[in-house]
């Protein structure tokens, strides 16, 4: 018989634990769904649950947001991008249009799309426009793009990527000694491309506690019980808990589309800089939208484009404070009213953070 959510509870509760220990529970999803869960209440005091980097959204670079937006108001184009995109602010000033989403009010042709298919079929209905996919994701995102190249793309549509890889943010963490946790929760949808073997570096390099989970909560407590016992019993191991879907080596067809269509570079990350092998970037020019359009991106972005004055998004995607720690957080910025990208997305800490009932400021030890 399979353990209920009630069972694994029960099961950590019996865990001998004296000492705190501290999980990263790295992607967005995992904290949405531990979040309105209301998992965090129900564990014990001594296991603390610290949300990661793992919020597409939250860390594209300014600059990216920025071009988009210039694209649109100044090029005969259709911009389309991931929905929670439209939102983003931009480090402007209060009279200057901040984000696509004012952009389009102000007159500019931009469409939320949920799909890279979508991006196709606008272009295949425009046939007389130019359109210009944002693409801003992880890998479980850049892997349907990168299918869509494979197959073939109308000479109207181009790309402006911001894609990123999820594991070498994790990787700076460990190897600047700026982890905050010692044990991690890796996310299931990237395994599930990826394949579990590229969160085996955590184990054998760190020798940290490591599972994969899936976004119910059975599938999260059966993860956090895992990496509790492996430190209790200092035996860590990297334990896949969703093989419902994840296999060692991934979507093997999936990598193969990525390697024909994209290089990996070192890449900026909105308010933490560069990462290293963090960025996907095309192969072809031919249908990249920063070589056909006019460079938009200016080098003061680079010095702009960090997070807004007095955000600390920055500090809550690394896993250094919680949202409610951050100074704006619930009075200057709130989901109606987003300064960070944090409170934008559904991904994003701050935003689940609000939207769960979390409204109080809790000023961070850390700060």
């Amino acid at each position: 018989m399979s353990l209920t959510a009630a069972d694994w509870l029960h099961k950590i509760h019996e865990l001998p634990l004296s000492e705190p220990v501290k999980v990263m529970n790295v992607c967005g999803g995992h904290e949405r769904s531990i979040t309105m869960a209301g998992l965090r209440a129900a564990l014990p005091k001594t296991v603390e649950l610290i949300p990661g980097p793992g919020c597409p959204v939250c860390i594209c670079p300014e600059e990216d947001v920025y071009v988009a937006i210039q694209l649109a108001l100044h090029e005969a184009v259709i911009v389309v991008a991931f929905g929670d995109m439209l939102r983003v602010p931009v480090n402007v000033g209060k009279r200057d249009i901040r984000s696509l989403e004012h952009a389009k009010a102000a007159g500019a042709d931009i469409r939320p799309i949920a799909s890279p298919l979508e991006a196709l079929q606008i272009a295949e209905q425009n046939p007389q426009r130019q359109v210009v996919f944002f693409a801003a994701g992880f890998e479980t995102t850049t892997a349907p793009v990168a299918a869509l190249l494979m197959q073939g793309i109308p000479d109207n549509l181009s790309l402006l990527l911001s894609g990123r890889l999820t594991w070498p943010a994790v990787a700076m963490l460990l190897e600047t000694g700026q982890a905050r946790f010692n044990a991690l929760i890796a996310p299931g949808h990237v395994a599930t491309v990826m394949g579990a073997q590229e969160w085996q570096f955590v184990v054998d390099q760190y020798q940290m506690p490591t599972a994969i989970a899936g976004f119910t909560p059975v599938s999260l407590l059966a993860a956090l019980y895992s990496c509790l016992r492996q430190g209790l019993e200092h035996k860590p191991f990297l334990d896949n808990c969703y093989p419902q879907v994840v296999t060692e080596h991934g979507n093997l067809t999936a990598q193969q589309y990525l390697q024909q269509t994209m290089t990996v570079q070192d890449a900026p990350w909105r308010g933490i800089g560069n990462i290293a092998q963090s960025g996907f970037s095309l192969r072809n020019s031919e249908h990249d939208a920063r070589v056909r359009f006019p460079d938009y991106a200016e080098p003061a972005r680079k010095r702009a484009g960090e997070m807004p004055a007095g955000c600390d998004c920055a500090r809550v995607v690394l896993g250094a404070i919680y949202p409610n720690q951050c100074r704006l957080y619930g009075s200057a910025c709130t989901p109606r009213h987003p300064i960070g990208p944090c409170m934008v997305s559904d991904e994003g800490a701050c935003r689940i953070w609000w939207s769960s009932g979390v409204r109080t400021f809790e000023p961070s030890s850390a700060a």
